[in-house]
């Protein structure tokens, strides 16, 4: 009884993961691996509408929220926050900027004051404050308005261009994206790692392992440094 009194006090305490951005590509990818994880007792995912397809589960919470409104949050430990659109699907750059900075930044607001102390955000390759590049802009600046939200630990992945089936998830194909990663794929061996497509499981399995490596810092994870080094797998 003792010694599994003493194995029970060297584990980790179960945690309480907060979901933002489950029906995206990187979103999706990483609520399996929250649900897999046995570091993870609950997972909270924050959503704009039903979506189909996602099936209940013992750990897994639902809630469709308006995030330009969002409600108080139960007791948190992390909070992942996947939000993302393209200036083309929101209809106008003032509809993008609220997706990808204002919505960001107030679910890291919500996630900070229900007292969670790790934050893993998915931003872009090329993310600038200073860039003459709206989108490249608008990421550079969410990044710097979550790290100064107070955290013990953030992380923010920069992925290049993502590889996935969005079809699957009830997405319409971005065309460009479909045959850039065409061309690109071919080539990846031969490319700057930093700049190949990357499959969104890669960037979810990199996000949850920053997130479990519990450094009190600010870390940016690089595409290159989330990709296997067999471009091929």
């Amino acid at each position: 009884m003792a010694e599994a009194n003493r194995r029970a006090a060297r584990q980790p305490p179960p945690r309480h993961a907060l979901l933002a951005g489950a029906s995206g590509l990187v979103g999706r990818a990483l609520l399996l691996l929250l649900l897999e994880s046995p570091r993870y007792q609950r997972v909270l995912a924050l959503l704009r509408r039903s979506v189909p397809g996602l099936l209940p589960h013992p750990k897994l919470d639902i809630a469709i929220v308006d995030f330009d409104r969002l409600p108080a949050l139960p007791p948190l430990d992390d909070a992942f926050i996947a939000l993302g659109t393209t200036i083309k699907a929101a209809g106008s750059p003032s509809a993008f900027r609220r997706v990808d900075f204002d919505a960001v930044v107030d679910t890291a607001r919500a996630a900070r004051s229900a007292g969670a102390k790790r934050l893993l955000v998915v931003s872009a390759l090329g993310a600038d404050p200073g860039s003459r590049v709206f989108y490249n802009r608008v990421k550079g600046e969410m990044e710097q308005a979550v790290a100064a939200l107070g955290f013990e630990r953030v992380v923010i992945a920069r992925p290049s261009l993502l590889l996935g089936d969005r079809a699957a998830l009830g997405q319409p194909p971005r065309w460009r994206e479909h045959w850039a990663a065409k061309l690109l794929q071919p080539a990846s061996r031969w490319l700057p790692r930093v700049v190949r497509p990357i499959r969104a499981e890669d960037v979810a399995g990199a996000l949850l392992e920053a997130a479990l490596r519990d450094e009190p810092r600010l870390e940016v994870l690089a595409s290159g440094a989330m990709q296997p080094s067999n471009p091929s797998a």
